[in-house]
């Protein structure tokens, strides 16, 4: 058994920033991390043409902001390389292929927290004692691919988002983008622009706005009210992308900002796909209701071949499945079981960071927070 004060669980952004702040402070921890290698999201499970929506003032981790050469909205591997610099830093050292089993609290008078990683690369069981434990596996860290009837029986090609790099391998083929959040719109614009002909699920009411606007918007809520700057947002996209109902989009009743607070739900940062399904070259189908081989049946009896399905269905928590006592600070669904802006603390020395749905900006400002916490109450 190894002794420690902190225990992180996870070596992504949230990770990072957390042991960074802790190094920062002086307070001795160990970050566990089941792949080879840190931020491995971005690393390995990125598609090629990936550019951060948010601008660099909202996309920093803790105590080192990106330098004024950066470029406003970053690709991938600017982004990646940003990290490389933090981690050395701050001289984060994360111990690799460390998959965490089983976490608990043993309240043998320390309450003290117990963790048990196996050694990927031995097979041999590790064991942590910390007084603290911070969750930092991320909303992210397993794709999530829904029930769909028949799904068994597709004959194609079926990825995760997660898998997607880019959609050169799709040439001349009919596929199916499952999601239309960020990534499924930017998989579907990609697939377009590589002579693939993608449909794209469109079930539910979204915003579209642009990255120009999301970054106003951003810098007026700092001064503004929410109804104010969503009012403003909804005109400009309004003006922008017209009325987009004829092409199965439509617009909720809460605006962009107040939705993703409320409901975690981002608007849509349009990267061209817009003026693709405009023109026809993305079509827009409902609901899938059921698979049979090649063929897919839609709600409104629409039935198509494709050749393969892209699931950009996003992910889910894992936590609960390691963390015994994960309602110490978690709910069932392995998010924060607290109202944000309390949602990063626990009972008995467990936190959360990057749970919030808040991007890389609630990644930061979880990670001080715990960390100053833990500050406060080092035994």
């Amino acid at each position: 058994m190894e002794e420690v004060r902190v225990v992180i669980v996870g070596a992504g952004p949230s990770g990072l920033a957390t042991s960074a702040y802790l190094n920062h402070l002086s307070i001795p921890n160990i970050v566990l991390e089941k792949e080879d290698c840190y931020a491995s999201l971005w690393k390995k499970r990125a598609y090629d043409r990936l550019c951060l929506h948010l601008a660099k003032d909202f996309c920093s981790l803790p105590l080192m902001p990106h330098s004024s050469s950066t470029p406003t909205f970053m690709p991938r591997a600017t982004f990646v390389e940003y990290l490389d610099q933090y981690v050395s830093k701050f001289d984060i050292k994360p111990r690799y292929r460390r998959s965490v089993e089983k976490a608990w609290l043993e309240e043998d008078g320390e309450k003290t927290w117990r963790v048990e990683a196996r050694n990927i690369e031995t097979g041999e069981m590790e064991v942590y004692a910390a007084e603290f434990l911070v969750v930092a596996s991320g909303e992210n860290s397993v794709g999530h691919v829904p029930e769909v009837a028949g799904l068994n029986t597709f004959a194609g090609e079926i990825v995760h988002s997660s898998k997607y790099k880019s959609g050169r391998a799709f040439e001349g083929k009919d596929v199916l983008v499952v999601g239309c959040g960020n990534s499924g719109m930017e998989i579907a614009f990609d697939l377009s622009n590589y002579g693939a002909r993608p449909s794209i699920v469109i079930r539910n009411p979204l915003h579209v706005l642009n990255r120009e606007m999301v970054y106003v918007g951003m810098v007026l809520m700092k001064y503004l009210p929410v109804h104010v700057v969503d009012t403003l947002l909804t005109g400009l996209s309004k003006l922008k992308f017209g009325d987009m109902s004829a092409y199965g989009i439509c617009r909720p009743k809460l605006g962009p900002m107040q939705l993703k607070y409320a409901a975690g739900k981002t608007p849509v940062i349009d990267v061209g796909t817009i003026s693709k399904i405009r023109c026809g070259q993305i079509k827009v189908v409902p609901q899938i209701s059921n698979i049979n081989g090649e063929t897919i049946e839609f709600e409104n009896g629409m039935r198509k071949k494709f050749d393969a399905i892209v699931f950009a269905t996003g992910y889910k928590s894992s936590a609960n499945n390691w963390l015994q006592d994960y309602e110490l600070v978690l709910n069932e669904r392995g998010m924060p079981r607290s109202e944000i802006p309390k949602h990063w603390k626990g009972e008995k020395k467990v936190y959360c960071v990057g749970l919030s749905r808040q991007g890389l900006a609630g990644v930061s400002a979880d990670a001080k927070a715990v960390a100053q916490d833990i500050s406060n109450n080092i035994s």
